[in-house]
């Protein structure tokens, strides 16, 4: 067989996995009139306040107790949701502390109108704090109309009208015209109208998934807890986006690998995607692109599919032609990060004009080299500088200690660490990661093998990282660096489920070492740990004393090993 024929076949079955995306839940688009500044403001009430509940109901028991509430209260105990139950509050004329206790702690009100709604005075007394809490406190405020017309409880008309006359008899006008008003706002919320439904139980299905998604994005992000000096690059970065201005603007991100760049991106697009009509980041873009490129067409294709898949939430979108994404996507005001780009045609395929999105656009791009963005014409760039002394030693404690100071009598030791492992953010979060949870003794032990390792570059501090791993987690972490970066959790279990006693708990050790990330069950791994484990891969070693393996990625490993020693077994993954 003509050995290049057959090098050829082994390299197109190893490929290159599709690369996954995190994707975050769009929240309904709010055009923000408030000023470019990024000195970012406190949460809303609604996201900052500790609730006792997911979701306070508000109804005519008569009405709906025993029919369509039943089945709602049902469906979202399976989901998780967590419903208040007034069944132990002793009802009387008008609603009691208790009560109002309950629906300013609950996240979201559902007030499911019937046709004998407004008979009752505690049913318009309960509406009535409700949009006020709405108003005050940022409650969210779902409407369910069951079997009654959005028009007569507005106007309270009909026989929903009739009841809510006989209500206000002998109540104040002031009363009065608080029910009223609170009827008519609660009207012009767009809800659930059981008429439209022909199957009830498809209806309550979806209120049950609206409730859960909201849930979902009303949540505060943890994901950038404790991060070291991201307000002072907020700041810096607030010149560049002048989120004021109608404009379409492309920033550029610039800096060496593992300074935070994405970080930055990250937590930028967390802080003001609800200013957007659609948001999406495209991360490590570098390796959706192939280099060299033969076919540029297909590859830009292949980029404009994915972004716009991201972008609109159409998971299986199918474009023809190279139009498409900028007709979909010029008249909306999107914000778009674009992740790692090193090579001038990524932009071309995704941002070539700022004509392809409309009014107020930000595209932000992060990259190494400076010489596409200039390339490209972008001159508003954000240099990332190295951090001062107090972050790198504040970043280091958060990694090793949990928290921006070090343990008692670590203090020292700290800085000994520190002024081994350079100033670069992700070798310090992965130095401090390995010797998180160790004691004092375990610390002097270590630092003469730190001394003798360590030369201030990342390499050095990832090798250090590495070597304290068993031998089962070394071989997952290049399992992961070769061939399951950004693959599910579920996938990789599935895959490697023979080969590995526990993946789970492997993965959940290398996660701990800030050796990689999961976010939305799926891995992440920077791209310089993946280039040290596929360097290291390339290496033949032993597992478990058995057999010689080496992961295969692309044809110069398949090249270099059969030119080696065609005995060898190597491991070929299909795509994931």
């Amino acid at each position: 067989m003509n050995s290049s024929f057959f090098v050829g076949s082994v390299a197109a079955a190893v490929g290159f996995f599709m690369l996954f995306r995190k994707f975050r839940f769009q929240q309904d688009y709010k055009e923000s009139n408030s000023s470019a500044s990024l000195a970012l403001p406190p949460p809303p009430t609604s996201v900052s306040r500790i609730w006792k509940h997911h979701v306070f109901p508000s109804f005519h028991g008569a009405d709906v107790r025993t029919t369509i509430l039943s089945h709602i209260m049902e469906t979202f105990r399976r989901k998780g949701i967590d419903t208040f139950i007034d069944n132990n509050i002793e009802r009387s004329k008008s609603i009691g502390p208790e009560l109002k206790e309950a629906i300013r702690g609950s996240k979201i009100a559902i007030v499911l109108l019937s046709k004998n709604y407004a008979s009752s005075s505690w049913c318009l007394d309960e509406l009535a704090e409700i949009m006020n809490c709405r108003e005050v406190l940022g409650q969210i405020v779902m409407t369910i109309f069951y079997e009654v017309e959005p028009t007569d409880i507005k106007k309270q008309t009909g026989d929903f009208g009739k009841a809510f006359r006989k209500t206000c008899k002998g109540k104040t006008k002031e009363h009065i015209e608080r029910w009223r008003k609170a009827l008519q706002d609660v009207a012009t919320i767009a809800g659930e109208h059981s008429r439209n439904w022909r199957n009830e139980a498809a209806m309550i299905e979806k209120i049950a998934t609206d409730v859960s998604n909201m849930l979902n994005s009303s949540t505060p992000s943890r994901d950038f807890d404790g991060l070291v000096g991201m307000r002072a690059h907020m700041d810096r970065m607030e010149q560049f986006l002048r989120l004021d201005l109608d404009e379409v603007r492309m920033i550029g991100i610039w800096g060496p690998p593992g300074i935070g760049k994405t970080t930055i991106a990250r937590f930028l697009l967390n802080q003001v995607s609800d200013r957007f009509q659609l948001s999406a980041i495209m991360v490590n873009i570098k390796g959706c692109y192939p280099r060299p490129c033969f076919d540029e067409y297909t590859a830009q294709l292949q980029l404009q599919t994915q972004m716009l898949s991201q972008m609109i939430k159409h998971k299986d979108i199918t474009i023809s032609h190279l139009g498409v994404a900028q007709e979909r996507l010029k008249d909306k005001k999107v914000i778009l990060v674009l992740d790692e780009v090193d090579h001038l045609g990524q932009l071309e395929a995704l941002a070539k004009e700022i004509q392809w999105f409309g009014p107020g656009s930000r595209i932000i791009i992060t990259t190494e080299d400076l010489g596409v963005l200039k390339a490209h014409g972008i001159n508003q760039v954000y240099k990332v500088d190295f951090p001062s002394n107090d972050e790198v030693f504040q970043i280091f404690c958060m990694n090793a200690f949990g928290h921006k100071q070090p343990h008692e009598g670590f203090r020292n030791l700290a800085w000994e660490v520190i002024a081994l492992a350079g100033e670069l953010p992700l070798g310090l979060k992965v130095l401090g990661s390995a010797l998180r949870g160790m004691s004092k003794p375990e610390w002097e032990r270590a630092l003469p093998r730190l001394k003798a390792s360590l030369d201030g570059k990342i390499g050095s501090i990832i090798q250090f990282s590495y070597d304290a791993l068993c031998d089962e987690d070394k071989y997952l972490f290049l399992y992961i660096a070769c061939l399951f970066n950004f693959a599910s959790v579920h996938r990789v279990e599935e895959v490697l489920a023979n080969k590995f006693s526990h993946v789970r708990h492997g993965l959940h050790v290398l996660h701990e070492k800030s050796l990689i990330s999961i976010k939305y069950e799926r891995i992440q791994m920077h791209t310089l740990l993946q280039q040290f484990g596929r360097k290291l891969s390339r290496k033949q070693f032993v597992h478990h004393g058995f057999t010689k393996h080496q992961l295969l990625v692309g044809e110069r490993d398949i090249c270099d090993v059969l030119d080696y020693d065609t005995t060898v077994s190597f491991a070929i993954a299909s795509p994931i």
